[in-house]
């Protein structure tokens, strides 16, 4: 996995794909504030939006960005594409909260490698319509043992541009997310050859 190659792949697919990513971010967050007034009207509806809703979005970009890494057309609908797969997406969200948190006990740095071993659970049900959320979270771990530290390296290698984010007020942010987000998509696809050795016994995941 070559950080710099990753880097400069991701600027070129995103030229020109800027304005329709901005576009996607800005219906989700106008659905979520819609979806977070009238769930507020119901006994834990923000509970209910965390858990249920929140993954769902999260799936619709994932998805946005893998049709960016394969340079495939994306439009504004990706906002809401995530929902086909809710629940899928739910279960995922959950159970990597859940396993993230009780490794979190121990001391904040299993936390931290935890999260790295199961960051791309998502991405693979994204790919995989329906597959089961544990077998999900068994992929990520087999596609990132032996890379977690170069994860770690790439995601830190944006701090600088998400404070440039900040410094101007969002502005910039704009463009970074984008670069940021894609990125880490095509380390995903870098890391995918190792699928082949998967097991197929879904039910069985050493957390």
């Amino acid at each position: 996995m070559n950080r710099a190659e990753l880097k400069s792949k991701s600027k070129q697919q995103i030229k020109g794909k800027i304005g329709v990513i901005f576009c996607i971010y800005l219906v989700i967050s106008f659905l979520s504030v819609v979806a977070l007034f009238l769930l507020s009207l119901i006994p834990y509806g923000k509970i209910v939006f965390a858990i249920i809703v929140a993954p769902a979005f999260g799936l619709s970009l994932i998805r946005a960005y893998l049709n960016v890494s394969l340079n495939k057309k994306i439009d504004i609908s990706d906002a809401i594409c995530g929902f086909d797969d809710f629940w899928s997406a739910f279960k995922v969200q959950f159970f990597t909260s859940i396993f993230i948190y009780l490794w979190s006990l121990l001391f904040i740095i299993p936390g931290i490698v935890k999260s790295i071993s199961y960051s791309m659970a998502m991405n693979i049900l994204a790919e995989n319509k329906g597959k089961p959320a544990l077998e999900c979270i068994k992929e990520s771990k087999e596609m990132t043992k032996g890379h977690k530290a170069e994860l770690f390296v790439l995601s830190l290698s944006f701090i600088g541009w998400i404070l440039l984010g900040y410094v101007t007020f969002g502005i910039a942010l704009i463009w970074v997310i984008p670069y940021m987000e894609t990125t880490l998509i095509n380390a995903y696809h870098s890391l995918k050859p190792v699928k082949a050795e998967f097991a197929t016994e879904p039910e069985v995941i050493d957390v």
